[in-house]
This record gives structure tokens, C-alpha cells and sequence, in this order.
């Protein structure tokens, strides 16, 4: 094969990764999908029209799906490697169109989720923010840490926040953050932030159904002195 030959085969061979990292996995064909999986070719054929061959030598995906690993490495250019490969590939394929959201839990009061932050939340010398994601039923979807902050100081910016709640398609959020001095009254600040989130909730369709400000030994409930409402 001639430079120029392999310069072509290595363009072709990238030309899938650089379409799934553009347009995302779903703009791609089933021969894309199928030549990120092979990787490479062999002499004769560059991986994309290995991909087209393997499509035409099976009268539909399911065949392909079915295929035992000896049919799969009676294609010219399929060893044993590359079968273990696409049957790994299609048999994960399987197990995660069977996957279901992990919900870590109900929250079922104020009280209990204001318990939780508490505990966790309570001793640490830095402030953390953490944010709750629940779906509609106060199933919890995700319990994450956004930021960790100075001694005294905790900015994080809504997109960070909301970020997380359309990964989980969650439809309301709690949030909780600590004052390290132990004393648990909103600042100012924290008043500030508390409703430039709801705005930003509001904007979203997304619930903040409150907001927690933890000390050493108590918290207090935004939503109960009236910042969320």
C-alpha cells in the first residue's frame, strides 16, 4: 500500500470519531457506528467499507445481532479480536436498552432531607454546595457536589446547578450549603442566590423547592423564613 493509500485509509478510518464528536452519536449511519467499533481494516479494505460489507453480508441487524462468533470471523478482515469485539458491543448495546435510573430514595419532608444535609454537611471546614435532584414523584435522581469553597466564600454559578438537573432529567432540585463558622443564618448573599436560582428555575420549568443553610448543630429552611416560596 502506498503512502498516499495509507494517508487515505487514515482519514477515512477518523472520519466517524470526528462526525460522533461534531453532531453526536446519532447523526452517525449504521457503517459509522459499526467502523468506530472495528477501529481498523486490513489490507484490502479501509475500516468503512469493512463496515459496509459486514451490513451487506447480513440480511438485517438482527442477523448481525444473532451471529455467532464463528459466523462473524468467516468475514475476510473479522478475526477472532474483532468478533469478541462486536459481540461485546451489541450484547452492551442490549443491557443498556434494559437500564433504568438508579433513584437513591424518596424524600418525604423538609425535615428528613434537612436531617440529611445536616449530617453530611455539619463538620466540614469549607463550604460545600450540594444539590438534590428529584423527579416529580421527590424520587431522589442524584445527589451532587457543585462547588467547594473558600473558608468563608461559596460562588457557583446556576449553569452549573442546572447543568446536572437536565442530565437527570429532574424536575425539582434542593439545595443545601454549610456556613464552616457553625452559625446556620442565611447571609445576605445567600438570600441572593437563592432566588436568582428560582429565577432560573422558573425560566427552566424546573422546581427549587428549597434551600438549605447548614450549621454545626442545626440548619435552617430557606423556604420557612420565606426566601423560597
Amino acid at each position: 500500500m502506498c503512502e498516499a493509500e495509507q494517508n487515505k485509509e487514515l482519514a477515512n478510518d477518523n472520519f466517524p470519531r470526528e462526525r460522533l464528536e461534531k453532531y453526536g452519536e446519532k447523526a452517525l449511519s449504521y457503517q459509522e457506528l459499526l467502523a468506530i467499533i472495528l477501529r481498523t481494516g486490513y489490507k484490502e479494505k479501509h475500516v468503512m467499507e469493512l463496515s459496509l460489507h459486514i451490513l451487506y453480508y447480513f440480511d438485517s441487524l438482527f442477523d448481525l445481532k444473532m451471529a455467532p462468533l464463528e459466523e462473524l470471523q468467516k468475514i475476510k478482515g473479522i478475526g477472532r479480536v474483532k468478533a469478541i469485539e462486536i459481540k461485546a458491543a451489541i450484547e452492551l448495546g442490549l443491557r443498556l436498552a434494559k437500564a433504568t435510573q438508579i433513584k437513591y430514595g424518596k424524600i418525604t419532608s423538609s425535615k428528613e432531607i434537612g436531617a440529611l444535609m445536616l449530617e453530611e454537611l455539619g463538620e466540614l471546614k469549607q463550604e460545600h454546595l450540594v444539590a438534590v435532584y428529584l423527579n416529580t414523584k421527590n424520587e431522589v435522581l442524584k445527589k451532587e457536589t457543585i462547588f467547594i469553597g473558600s473558608l468563608n466564600q461559596s460562588i457557583a454559578h446556576p449553569r452549573e446547578i442546572f447543568k446536572g438537573a437536565v442530565k437527570y432529567s429532574a424536575a425539582r432540585i434542593i439545595l443545601a450549603h454549610n456556613h464552616p463558622s457553625g452559625n446556620p443564618t442565611p447571609s445576605r448573599n445567600d438570600k441572593i442566590f437563592t432566588k436568582r436560582i428560582m429565577e432560573c428555575g422558573d425560566l427552566m420549568g424546573i422546581d427549587v423547592l428549597d434551600h438549605f443553610v447548614i450549621g454545626e448543630n442545626e440548619y435552617i429552611s430557606l423556604r420557612e423564613v420565606g426566601v423560597v416560596y
